[in-house]
């Protein structure tokens, strides 16, 4: 499949100030070179060229383009790459790929030049998932950390701890293998040791992947409340403009609203619902049932009351619902205007907006003064990711595929651990111990025997 030299439009559909279409495999510069009219020929490598894409019957120039060359092994492919960059217009850039592929190449697969870079020993699996996840960052912040990954810095959190583990399987191979080199044999408290060294460490990793996840794929808060208690002022302040429709008259949002925004790094897509009370017409039911269904798909929930009203039964019928739900927030709005909510619940006083029981917590806002809005953002994010301080930036895991597999090394360290601690022979620790590298492999790249032997002869200098 690497044989080929593929091609494709590298830059998003539709017109623009520039658009690349890129090359790669042994036969890019030749085929750049046959379309593309340079001043000088061979291209240098690393270098921008630039040059006139021609017409291929008549030889008119059609349009003025920048060639730059990277040759193997240096480029994103570690094959030749050429990219070329024209203008923006879709008719330009669909012939040039055109006549590449008249010229030898053929269409790229989706992530085929990724494919090509894991596959050539460019980047490894975990950097190959980074591309992705950098190209469909919203914030600066996941892009930073995108970015990270993309350095390897997955790779570089468990590079450490396999190393650990291939050590030891080395010494436990040793002893078995070259027994009669007096190799020493490791005691049963060190492998314990040090299986429960890697263990710690790892539980830390796959506890990080809640936060991860968050980080990577965003959060969503439903605001629920009764007609006319503020939430749609309210998701207007939080989104800072104007996006939902506002009247003093009951009912007014009758379909869900969304809009995402950025929240300390994390995309946090509010939506604001029709609000929850006995239907007036066939419009509002349909609202109000697509009010509980947003409900449900949300991963946190902020319920709007009217502080400067009192409590209503609609009110308690409410939080009954969205208590066993999980995370909420109680917003006690409109708290410019005197207070008139005490006691809704037992264990569960509004007279106190510092208060949090169990899952719930309160605050006070007034969506007209914008008073309280920067401790209700603050507490959205503590409700939802407790864990983001589990590890530093850039050292959690945000793919789900990371995280099942740092947990199947854990498990095979959980047998090998109950294995050393029964003095099992070395022979069946090892089978233990192999489970539990096989799925760091799949993160980090695979292990061979010849890692093993290396690390063998290098510290036990068997033979001497």
């Amino acid at each position: 499949m690497t044989d080929a030299t593929i091609v494709a439009i590298s830059t998003p559909p539709g017109r623009g100030g520039l658009g690349v279409v890129r090359l790669s495999g042994g036969q890019a510069i030749e085929i750049a070179t046959r379309l593309i009219k340079l001043p000088k020929l061979p291209l240098e490598t690393q270098h921008a060229t630039r040059g006139d894409f021609v017409e291929a019957e008549s030889g008119r120039v059609l349009d003025q383009v920048v060639v730059t060359c990277f040759r193997a092994p240096h480029s994103y492919t570690a094959e030749d790459v050429v990219e070329i960059s024209c203008h923006g217009a879709p008719i330009i850039l669909r012939n040039l790929e055109e006549r590449c592929l008249a010229e030898g190449a053929r269409p790229a697969e989706p992530g085929e030049f990724t494919m090509r870079a894991f596959l050539n020993g460019r980047i490894d699996l975990t950097q190959a998932e980074a591309v992705r996840d950098l190209i469909e960052s919203q914030t600066i912040y996941q892009a930073r950390v995108a970015a990270q990954q993309l350095n390897g810095s997955v790779s570089a959190r468990l590079k450490p701890h396999k190393q650990v583990l291939l050590e030891l399987i080395a010494r436990l191979e040793a002893g078995i293998d070259f027994a009669e080199d007096d190799v020493s044999v490791i005691d049963w408290q060190e492998i314990v040791s040090r299986i429960d060294r890697i263990r710690g460490d790892l539980e830390t990793v796959a506890a990080g992947y809640e936060y991860g996840r968050i980080v990577r794929e965003g959060l969503t808060l439903a605001i629920v409340g009764r007609p006319n208690v503020g939430k749609s002022s309210l998701f207007n302040r939080l989104l800072n403009e104007e996006r939902a429709i506002v009247t003093a008259i009951p009912g007014t949002t009758r379909d869900l609203v969304a809009e995402t925004a950025n929240l300390c790094g994390i995309p946090l897509r509010f939506v604001d619902t029709a609000g929850v009370r006995e239907a007036q017409d066939e419009v509002e039911k349909i609202g109000v049932e697509r009010t509980f269904s947003a409900i449900a798909d949300s991963d946190l929930r902020l319920m709007v009351v009217d502080a400067s009203e009192p409590w209503t039964e609609e009110d308690t019928a409410l939080l009954e619902k969205l208590r066993p739900l999980g995370s909420l927030l109680i917003a006690l709005n409109k708290s410019d205007l005197p207070p008139r909510v005490t006691d809704v619940a037992p264990g569960l006083s509004l007279a106190h907006a510092d208060l949090k029981v169990g899952a719930t917590m309160l605050v006070r806002t007034s969506a007209l003064t914008g008073e309280g809005i920067h401790d209700l953002k603050e507490k959205i994010l503590a409700l939802a990711v407790p864990a983001r301080d589990v590890l530093p930036e850039g050292e959690f895991i945000t793919n789900l595929r990371h995280q099942q597999l740092v947990k199947n090394s854990l498990a095979g360290l959980a047998k090998a651990h109950q294995a050393a601690e029964q003095h099992t022979p070395h022979e069946m620790l090892l089978l233990d111990l192999y489970d539990a590298l096989r799925p760091l492999d799949l993160i980090t790249g695979a292990t061979y025997a010849d890692d093993v032997l290396d690390i063998i002869f290098k510290t036990f200098c068997v033979g001497k």
